[in-house]
């Protein structure tokens, strides 16, 4: 299980990085990296998973300091925070920021 503290803790410590798929997904939503990080220093986690073929990691939803909403995906690799995955949501996946819809 991964942690919160210890994510946002790399994240100020800046022992973290972005995989590939990440950061094209970032630069899709017109994500600077500061709302980024900004929305993991105030996010909660929404969802853990044991394993997803590379590891545990978890589903992590934060707010940019403008507001807007952010999903994140974290693994890690060592000692440092991988982000897998990061989206503004959208319907149908997601009713809200924090509630999945359940189709």
């Amino acid at each position: 299980m991964i942690e919160l503290d210890w994510i946002k803790q790399c994240v100020r410590a800046e022992t973290y990085f972005y995989s590939a798929h990440a950061d094209k997904e970032r630069l899709a939503d017109n994500l600077v990296l500061i709302e980024v990080e900004e929305a993991i220093q105030n996010g909660i986690i929404l969802e853990q998973y044991a394993d997803t073929g590379r590891g545990a990691s978890c589903l992590l939803v934060g707010f940019t300091n403008l507001g807007k909403p952010v999903h994140i995906v974290i693994g890690y690799k060592s000692d440092q925070v991988v982000i897998i995955t990061v989206y503004i949501l959208t319907p149908p996946k997601f009713i809200t920021p924090f509630k999945r819809n359940r189709l």
